[in-house]
């Protein structure tokens, strides 16, 4: 990150209060069918698998969060990052905050669906089969309304090793 422009931006778990700049942010690209819509609901279930990235004044800056699937796998999530904030590396840096909390919770393998597989190839996650993943596709893909028409690409990384390495 660019500390002159983000000296103010703390990264965090998800807070109650942040649960509408949260919806906000991911159901502004939702809008653009580059991510699928959350409710604030939904969000608020699952608020503890949340990071995000906030400015001084408490605002959301980005945000990502971690989607278990079973012990050892999961997805890395609702990856949003406010427009003004692109190119200052909040992207990046939330992914390693969710990789953090993948490996406390002891998950060995994450992986990812996207339409901006260059951005997560940079953080060390490769092209891989989705079909790899049957719990996301029986979960999530079966209900999703871009399943005949789905062009995003599975991504996924090992994060066993730097579990390993941390120990």
């Amino acid at each position: 990150m660019n500390p002159d422009v983000t000296a103010s931006i703390v990264l965090r778990p998800a807070q109650s209060g942040d649960i509408s700049g949260i919806v906000s942010l991911v159901n502004g690209y939702a809008a653009e069918a580059i991510m699928l819509y959350r409710s604030p609901e939904s969000v608020s279930m699952t608020l503890h698998d949340f990071v995000v990235a906030v400015d001084s004044a408490g605002t959301v800056m980005a945000c990502g969060a971690l989607k278990e699937y079973s012990p050892s796998l999961a997805e890395v999530a609702s990856v949003a990052v406010a427009r003004d904030a692109h190119g200052l590396g909040l992207g990046t840096a939330i992914v390693a905050e969710v990789e953090r909390l993948a490996r406390k919770r002891g998950i060995d393998e994450l992986f990812a669906l996207t339409l901006t597989p260059r951005f997560f190839e940079s953080a060390g996650y490769v092209i891989a089969d989705r079909a790899l993943y049957p719990e996301k596709i029986r979960r999530d893909c079966l209900k999703c309304p871009r399943r005949i028409r789905c062009n995003e690409y599975c991504v996924a990384r090992s994060v066993q090793e730097e579990m390993a390495v941390a120990a």
